[in-house]
């Protein structure tokens, strides 16, 4: 069996500041066929650093490009069943993404997480009526050792900063691309041949696979995540992953829960 793609970019992201500010944890990584993975950077006319904004649009510029790219990102990109509950949601992502932008628009310009969190204006009450519990997670999560609660902030390790700033631009991009993106399993569990795909991923399943060298946490993040998904192409194991065996429980939750790449078994 051939390889799905011919692109692979790993994103270990960030919930920091404002979508237009530059943060020096947002990292990516890019690699062609059997390529060795190499960090990209921003354009010049870009701050030093990606911002959340900038590495959006350049995301749209890649995938609109006819070469089958399948990207991962470190964040989650969705949240827990209760959630839907308890604001009568329709078990339904796109619903959802609408939602969760109308109330936490936080790839406005200005608009940061810490500031619709812990703000007192307009804007952080409007967040308030969106709000989740550290105790609520997902099923993937709950299959995935140390992975924590999209709503577990100011902890170590957390990634619901980055998930509550990430999601609206889940949402640009596919508006952006429609139908030339697969946002797994969202968009269904099988994968159009020669479209893009991206993917939520959890770094901490294949970091301690790889020697870390002279890159930071973030960039290792990166990394591994491009070189895993390369690998995993190449030698079958993505295929695998990608149609994980779940439980009736995980099948009926995952098409709006999500569900983390390389997560098979619950």
């Amino acid at each position: 069996m051939g390889r799905l793609f011919k692109r692979y970019i790993g994103i270990d992201y960030s919930g920091a500041k404002t979508p237009v500010d530059g943060l020096g944890g947002l990292r990516v990584y890019r690699a062609a066929g059997d390529d060795h993975p190499t960090e990209v950077k921003p354009s010049s006319d870009q701050p030093t650093d990606w911002t959340r904004k900038g590495l959006a649009h350049w995301l749209v510029d890649q995938l609109a490009q006819d070469e089958p790219t399948l990207v991962g990102i470190d964040h989650g990109f969705s949240f827990p069943q209760q959630y839907f509950e308890k604001y009568r949601l329709k078990p339904d992502w796109p619903t959802f993404l609408d939602d969760f932008q109308y109330h936490w628009p936080t790839d406005r310009d200005d608009l940061s997480v810490h500031r619709l969190r812990k703000g007192s204006d307009p804007d952080a009450a409007h967040a308030a009526k969106r709000s989740g519990e550290t105790g609520w997670r997902r099923l993937t999560e709950q299959r995935s050792s140390g992975a924590k609660s999209v709503f577990h902030f100011d902890v170590p390790g957390q990634v619901a900063s980055s998930t509550h700033a990430g999601i609206p631009w889940l949402r640009f991009m596919r508006r952006e691309l429609g139908k030339r993106v697969h946002f797994w399993p969202f968009d269904g569990w099988d994968i159009p041949q020669g479209v893009a795909a991206i993917a939520e991923v959890y770094p901490a399943l294949w970091s301690h696979c790889f020697t870390r060298e002279d890159r930071t946490s973030d960039q290792h993040d990166a990394y591994c995540v491009t070189v895993w998904l390369s690998q995993a192409d190449r030698d079958g194991r993505l295929a695998a992953f990608l149609a994980p065996n779940l439980t009736e429980a995980a099948r009926h939750v995952a098409p709006f829960e999500g569900w983390i790449l390389g997560v098979s078994v619950c």
